[in-house]
């Protein structure tokens, strides 16, 4: 049987969620489970399957699935103050090797009030953003025109857990600009998009149009991090 091809997310998708954010129970939501799977679980499983068959045609190095790509609703609080048992959104990542442990992502967030594009390098390790912010220092320009095509979709910069004070090792750093983005802990972009994306095939075209943009930034961030791995994918293409 030919699975469907993926042709938005249900009407019922975000009433589903911001009702959930209400009852918060484990019960309501195992007696709605269906309204889960038909509405956000199963459209969210096929956007996944179009857009890797999208970018393997366009020879994109990314990919995902529905089983290795997607984060779960239910949510683990053993250590955690916050209690509440489901997350409020659908979300998934689309990485090098489609799974969730993979640097240098694009990622679909799914949500009543905020919906967004994300692409870049998130939680790195130390000795990862230590790479990445000397190769910003040391090409700058090269790195601005790497950004420039996701400016021009009306991405920025995420300010999520920027540092007030410039990092050690990097204060002989002037630019503004560049102090500026020296000073992230992640470098990822971020773009709001409104319901009406989740209608029809829009959001996978943006993801499409997201994956195309975001390669040269996302190439100078797995040059600085990882050269030998970046090199050797450069070389198989």
């Amino acid at each position: 049987m030919t699975t469907p091809s993926y042709s938005g997310f249900g009407d019922k998708a975000l009433p589903f969620l911001k009702a959930l954010g209400f009852h918060q129970s484990r019960e309501w939501f195992q007696d709605n489970r269906d309204l889960f799977e038909e509405h956000l679980n199963a459209p969210r499983a096929r956007l996944l399957d179009d857009l890797a068959e999208r970018l393997a045609r366009e020879k994109i190095p990314l990919t995902c699935s529905p089983k290795t790509s997607t984060f779960r609703i239910n949510r683990d609080v053993r250590f955690t103050k916050e209690k509440h048992p489901d997350n409020t959104h659908v979300s998934a990542v689309i990485t090098r090797s489609g799974t969730k442990k993979d640097q240098g992502l694009l990622y679909v967030h799914v949500s009543p009030d905020d919906s967004f594009l994300s692409t870049g390098f998130y939680a790195m390790e130390a000795d990862e953003l230590r790479a990445f912010r000397e190769a910003i220092v040391a090409r700058p320009q090269q790195f601005a025109a790497a950004v420039a095509p996701l400016v021009a979709l009306g991405f920025s910069f995420d300010r999520e857990d920027a540092l007030k004070r410039t990092p050690r090792g990097f204060e002989h750093v002037t630019d503004p600009g560049t102090l500026d983005l020296v000073k992230l802990r992640h470098l990822t972009l971020s773009r709001r998009f409104s319901p009406d994306r989740l209608r029809d095939r829009l959001l996978l075209d943006d993801l499409v149009e997201l994956a195309r943009a975001a390669q040269p930034f996302l190439g100078f961030g797995w040059r600085a991090i990882d050269p030998v791995r970046a090199a050797r994918d450069e070389a198989s293409r």
